[in-house]
């Protein structure tokens, strides 16, 4: 298993989603934001951070990165993708994903270990959990309340498109607890949390999210 980890200017935690893959036992490869080459890797991660700084808003100009176009047409043809944090915002600003992140409802930056329920264990990032576990990630973000239109919401509700629901209190003010969510097809998912911060109980919270990559694994050998 191959899978590229792309770096931004800003980028934060690529070196952790590497260490992550390499945890599930696959070859993490580093892409760089400026190229045209996903370097024959099997499935893509847009990590988090602050790329480019967040101008504008976030994601907005990584979303035209010469990779992103790469990334845009791999993800139409079915290869894996996930987005963590500012890398679900960015396949939200690449049209991957629908809806939008914004500013926190308290206008504060949360940072702190968050339960996330799994709603969809169906999806290429999903398939090692049971539906209804709850699982605990570490949450840094200060734009990751997700939004969405009334029909937008009720589509991915009706098509169990939302994969992660935060449990108790709404950290962020996102619309319906959504803390990840998923393309028609299962192979893309962005999520605010991150997964690449608990995938060994001696650096994180839980070794949780670990199963994340070890679905990518089983995804992809099947394939």
């Amino acid at each position: 298993m191959r899978v590229g980890v792309i770096t931004f200017p800003g980028t934060l935690d690529d070196v952790d989603a590497q260490r992550a893959v390499r945890y599930a036992e696959g070859e993490a490869v580093p892409l760089w934001h400026g190229d045209h080459d996903l370097k024959g890797v099997d499935a893509v991660i847009v990590p988090g951070g602050f790329s480019y700084g967040d101008y504008l808003r976030c994601g907005a100009i990584a979303r035209f990165a010469p990779v992103m176009q790469e990334v845009v047409e791999a993800a139409n043809k079915g290869m894996p993708v996930l987005g963590i944090c500012n890398g679900f915002q960015i396949l939200a600003e690449a049209h991957l994903l629908p809806g939008a992140l914004v500013r926190n409802h308290k206008l504060h930056f949360v940072c702190r270990d968050q339960w996330l329920k799994v709603e969809n264990n169906s999806t290429a990032w999903t398939t090692r959990y049971d539906e209804g576990a709850e699982i605990l990630v570490p949450l840094k973000s200060g734009e990751g309340g997700y939004q969405a239109d009334a029909n937008t919401l009720d589509e991915l509700e009706g098509e169990g498109r939302v994969v992660f629901r935060y449990v108790g209190e709404n950290p962020n003010g996102s619309r319906n607890n959504i803390a990840g969510i998923t393309n028609a097809r299962g192979n893309v998912v962005g999520l605010m949390p991150h997964p690449e911060h608990a995938i060994d109980a001696l650096t994180g919270p839980t070794d949780d999210g670990l199963g994340m990559f070890l679905s990518l694994l089983d995804a992809v050998v099947k394939a």
